[in-house]
């Protein structure tokens, strides 16, 4: 990696950001009690700009009201019926059988190739009828990560949010090296085709926006709109394997609040949402295991050990990213370590593309926001679609639960 002059961006406590010249950078982070500054270098394989220090680990957004602090599983079933609860009764979960076909299978033996069923779950909101808005989350997400969004956007739009073959309560496949980003956006393809295959908007969060600016370049007719949750069409290997790491591994977590604890510290730079928000998350990211009696992960190991394989490079899209033609809209966290000012400038080059920032906030977003959730429902409102370039300020938290009396869930619901 050689230095390059570039730019170096300082970011306040607030998470507002100023961009100077700068020459001849040494590498390294300087930091003081208000900024943490970075400097950027040239990745000569990847052709784009990425910083060479990332933001200091143990930065943290503020989060409203205290932490959550549970003694017992009972304590926390007790609070998953009100926090989970409060959505219940407005979706329905929905399957369709995924084909994966024999291309997709290279570990395969091919006279043992054959294409076979895995069944997929999506959980669906709002009028049958409505335009369809398709979630899709990371490599280690779930339909449900998009629980506030899709509430909010139900009474206007029909969202339809999907869990990746191998996580939440789609199967999983045969074979490790049958996880890929090939694989996700065939999965996508044939939703869209399961939906009646005309063409859709697509939500896509890191690993979401990957696989569908892949499904874009080779089915333009499928993607009307693409709202692309801080990634580009490159994604620095050091950031890809640093994730992975954590990744990668079984956990089992027989303490509530250590699960908390350690699943809240890998989704700190999420934004500053509150508890409530980031135990919605954790309680579908997870499941009771009465083998290991405790609660894991909702995913297949072997899905995450296969994105660890192919992380140990950077992820390169910029060839599929000239045959994407719909408007976009690009939402960036400005203390993200994923999508950088070198990638959005390069990417707004002869495209129809809509940039709004997010302060206090790194990779990636998770849109349960009421102004992030204002502007991407203005986005898709509108019936032109403009290349402005805004900031959104964070809105006053949400109610601790849903509005009196509460909604509460029953606990053969909370699975």
């Amino acid at each position: 990696m050689t230095i390059n002059n570039d730019f170096k961006q300082t970011v306040g406590a607030s998470g507002s950001a100023s961009r100077e010249p700068t020459r001849g950078v040494a590498g390294g982070l300087a930091v003081n009690a208000v900024t943490n500054v970075l400097r950027f270098a040239r990745d000569d394989v990847a052709g784009d700009t990425v910083p060479a220090p990332l933001f200091d680990p143990a930065w943290e957004p503020p989060v409203h009201g205290r932490r959550r602090v549970l003694s017992s599983w009972n304590e926390y079933l007790a609070v998953a019926s009100q926090v989970v609860g409060r959505f219940r009764g407005q979706y329905k979960l929905g399957h369709f059988d995924y084909v994966h076909p024999t291309r997709l299978q290279p570990g395969t033996a091919r006279r043992l190739k054959r294409p076979y069923h895995v069944s997929v779950a999506y959980a669906e909101w709002g009028p049958a009828d409505a335009p369809i808005v398709i979630c899709c989350g990371g490599v280690a997400s779930v339909a449900m990560r998009f629980n506030y969004l899709a509430s909010d956007l139900a009474d206007k739009f029909r969202l339809i949010c999907v869990d990746w073959v191998g996580r939440g309560r789609s199967g999983w496949l045969a074979a490790e090296g049958d996880y890929s980003l090939a694989t996700y956006a065939e999965q996508l393809r044939q939703l869209i085709v399961h939906l009646g295959g005309k063409p859709v908007t697509v939500i896509g969060s890191s690993l979401g926006g990957s696989a569908t600016i892949e499904l874009a370049s080779k089915h333009p007719k499928l993607i009307e709109r693409l709202i692309l949750n801080d990634v580009g069409p490159h994604i620095p290997a050091r950031r890809r394997r640093r994730r992975a790491d954590t990744l990668a591994r079984h956990y089992v977590f027989r303490d509530p609040s250590d699960m908390l604890r350690r699943i809240g510290a890998s989704q700190k730079n999420d934004g500053p949402v509150s508890d409530d928000i980031r135990f919605n998350l954790t309680f579908h990211q997870t499941r009771w295991s009465d083998e290991e009696n405790g609660r894991i992960y909702r995913h297949d190991v072997r899905a995450l050990q296969a994105y660890r394989r192919d992380a140990q490079k950077s992820l390169l899209q910029w060839k599929q990213w000239r045959n994407v033609r719909c408007p976009i809209l690009l939402i960036h966290g400005l203390q993200s370590d994923c999508l950088f000012e070198a990638t959005i400038r390069r990417m707004s080059r002869g495209k129809q593309v809509a940039l709004m920032h997010l302060p206090d906030t790194g990779h990636a977003p998770l849109l349960a926001d009421r102004n992030q959730i204002h502007y991407i429902r203005q986005w898709l409102c509108e019936p032109m679609h403009s290349s402005g370039e805004w900031s959104v300020l964070h809105a006053a938290p949400r109610d601790r639960h849903a509005e009196t009396p509460l909604s509460f869930a029953p606990l053969k619901d909370l699975r």
